[in-house]
This record gives structure tokens, C-alpha cells and sequence, in this order.
């Protein structure tokens, strides 16, 4: 199998609120092949996908419960901690719920962790150690 991730998907309990949320707070654009059952939008080389919880669990033959911590975080790169604390406050100022504001952290970069609707975790970090293109896609490092 090749190293890829072509779409994730997000199971979410109310869509058009999901929706919002990327589109309205985050700025994001769904794509055109969206419609009233998902939601689609074009990230760095790969899709980001908005579902209902309770049909995407239903076409992977699971339960919906979806309790407690999942285990897995997305993350946002940014250039410095300077980006980084603009836009958690500017996320902040429109209503996001910021669950940890920008710190050090152990590592050797700087994070903050937000929420969408659904408490999917994302984290808005500065890595030193991860170069960004131009584009803001990771480059190789060997």
C-alpha cells in the first residue's frame, strides 16, 4: 500500500453546523461535489470530507456512539508562533473553543488546540523542525 491519504473523513452530528463552521469561521470553500449529504473541501493534496456520524458508522458496518477522546488530532502548520497566536485569537474572536492556548511545548515547537462542533481536536502549531513549501505543504525530510 502507498504511503497516501487521499480523503479524511469526519463523521459529524449536525452537517449544516459543521458546515459553518469550516466554512464560515475557518474560511474554507466546500468544492462543487458537495451536496446535502456531504461536504467537501480541498486541503493541501488532499480532501477533507463532512458526513453525518450516524451514516458514516453505518457504511463502515460500526456503532455511532463515538465516545469519549478518538485518538487523533488534526493539525494546522504555520510558519512562527507569531502566526500561530494571530490565528487562534482571530478563531477565538469568532466564537471557536480554544481547549489550549498557544504554548511551548516539549517537542521543541509551539501548539494551541481547538475544537469544531463535533470536539475534533485540531491543533494550530509552528514546527521548527517541519519546513513548509511555499504552498504550506510539508516537505520531505529523509
Amino acid at each position: 500500500m502507498e504511503q497516501r491519504i487521499t480523503i479524511i473523513t469526519l463523521g459529524v452530528k449536525n452537517l449544516q453546523r459543521s458546515k459553518d463552521f469550516y466554512q464560515n469561521i475557518l474560511g474554507w470553500q466546500p468544492l462543487d461535489s458537495s451536496s446535502e449529504g456531504i461536504v467537501f473541501f480541498q486541503l493541501n493534496g488532499i480532501q477533507l470530507a463532512l458526513f453525518p456520524q450516524e451514516s458514516l458508522a453505518d457504511d463502515a458496518g460500526l456503532p455511532a456512539d463515538g465516545k469519549g477522546f478518538r485518538g487523533f488530532s488534526l493539525a494546522h502548520n504555520v510558519g512562527s508562533e507569531k502566526e500561530v497566536d494571530a490565528l487562534v485569537a482571530s478563531l477565538e474572536e469568532k466564537g471557536v473553543r480554544v481547549l489550549k492556548q498557544p504554548e511551548k511545548v516539549f517537542w521543541g515547537g509551539y501548539s494551541s488546540y481547538i475544537a469544531d462542533p463535533d470536539d475534533n481536536l485540531w491543533e494550530i502549531a509552528y514546527n521548527p523542525f517541519l519546513p513548509l513549501d511555499e504552498k504550506g505543504n510539508t516537505a520531505s525530510i529523509h
